[in-house]
């Protein structure tokens, strides 16, 4: 396929096209300029530097290449990207490549199906029909499909169905126990692989979108060497639930999240099965953990102790000040001097400070499970009912082997 590389940043004092067309050259994409086959275009995103030349180029390579469409045909696209949205459910990102879908069609995703009950454009704008080349968030999924996956329109929904089925993967079977019990955490692996007692480390893996599901995946296995395997024994999407919890005691797996949270029981289950449940918010922390682990050198780390947990029951907008969060504590309590995340639908949507605590209309420096309180969050408006406010504390402590 050929490929147009846009350079982006330019409008920096530092940048350095240069450099990038030196590394990309390394990888085979020689520049027009230097007597290849590739169209380089320097842009900037913020000037608007270069983006008409860029276009040009992107539509001239569609002329050369003779690329068309049919918009009279059933509709076939690829899914960008899936996600779990609250109160929507399964959202799919396609690109419509083919053809023409229409709201009401059946479809089918990987080993998804459907009927599209709703389709916007880039820009939120609802589509009755969508044509080649245009890219839409569909909804009416079932379940979510791999970022990846080819999405056509069929012509009924039973149809649709038993495609789908048919191209279900067939799972892998009951997860293997290690006898004898194996790593319940990062730090007992390390202990296991020195005494040389382990060969495998088996991980359940969750995050927030399909895209970092599929990233974080891909790097964790490649991290596998002679002496130690990384096995990813389940991915989802959404927030970490009580059966990934006990899928992960059965194996004797630790829980990996990527921007998500435990949620209802997970943690108390995983806290009773004895399950490691770590979250991280940048895909290369995970990563890093993991290697360290696997090399025995994991470094000393910042763990969140909890404090308390609260639900949104009200919301209330005051002038100047923003949305005041109106809120019953559900357990510990929530301590004005400590960090808080908000979270929805067991996905965090915002990490930061409290901004204020309040007791009735008196401010107040913790409030204990039982009770009611307002909550503002510092810099951060878009409070839900139904949302869970965390409070925690951050602890240093060794790694102990």
């Amino acid at each position: 396929v050929p490929l147009v590389v846009a350079i982006n940043k330019m409008d920096r004092a530092d940048a350095r096209p240069d450099t990038v067309k030196n590394e990309l050259a390394a990888l085979g994409l020689q520049p027009e300029d230097w007597g290849g086959e590739t169209i380089f275009v320097p842009c900037s995103a913020i000037t608007g530097e270069g983006i008409d030349e860029l276009l040009d180029n992107v539509l001239l390579q569609a002329d050369m290449l003779e690329l068309k469409a049919n918009p009279n045909i059933p509709a076939e696209g690829v899914v960008l990207e899936a996600y779990l949205d609250r109160g929507r459910g399964p959202v799919a990102n396609v690109l419509v490549r083919d053809g023409t879908l229409e709201a009401g069609d059946s479809v089918v995703a990987g080993g998804s199906w459907g009927r599209v009950r709703a389709m916007t454009d880039d820009r939120g704008k609802q589509l009755k029909k969508a044509g080649p080349a245009t890219p839409i968030e569909v909804l009416g999924l079932a379940e979510l499909p791999a970022a990846g996956d080819l999405f056509y329109q069929v012509t009924d929904q039973r149809k649709a169905q038993s495609v789908a089925e048919s191209r279900r993967r067939p799972s892998g079977g009951a997860p293997v126990v290690i006898p004898g019990g194996g790593p319940r955490g990062l730090d007992q692996f390390q202990e296991l692989m020195q005494r040389g007692d382990v060969q495998e480390l088996r991980l359940v893996v969750k995050a927030d979108v399909q895209g970092s599901l599929e990233a974080l995946h891909g790097s964790l296995t490649d991290l596998s060497t002679e002496k130690v395997k990384v096995a990813v024994i389940h991915t989802g999407v959404g927030g970490i639930t009580e059966n990934d919890v006990m899928l992960a005691s059965a194996s004797n797996a630790i829980v990996l999240g990527f921007n998500v949270r435990p949620q209802g029981k997970a943690s108390s289950t995983a806290k009773k099965e004895g399950v490691e449940v770590r979250t991280y918010s940048v895909i290369y922390e995970a990563i890093d953990e993991v290697k360290a682990a696997m090399k025995g050198l994991l470094a000393p780390a910042f763990v969140e102790k909890e404090l308390g947990k609260a639900e949104v029951r009200q919301t209330f907008g005051i002038p100047k000040v923003g949305t005041i969060a109106g809120c019953m504590v559900l357990e510990g309590k929530i301590v004005r001097s400590a960090k808080a995340r908000l979270v929805r639908d067991g996905v965090v949507v915002w990490q930061g400070m409290l901004g204020s605590l309040r007791r009735f209309k008196e401010d107040t420096k913790d409030v204990q499970a039982g009770m009611e309180c307002g909550i503002g969050l510092q810099g951060f408006n878009d409070v839900k009912e139904n949302d869970i406010i965390e409070c925690f504390e951050e602890e240093q402590v060794e790694a102990t082997l």
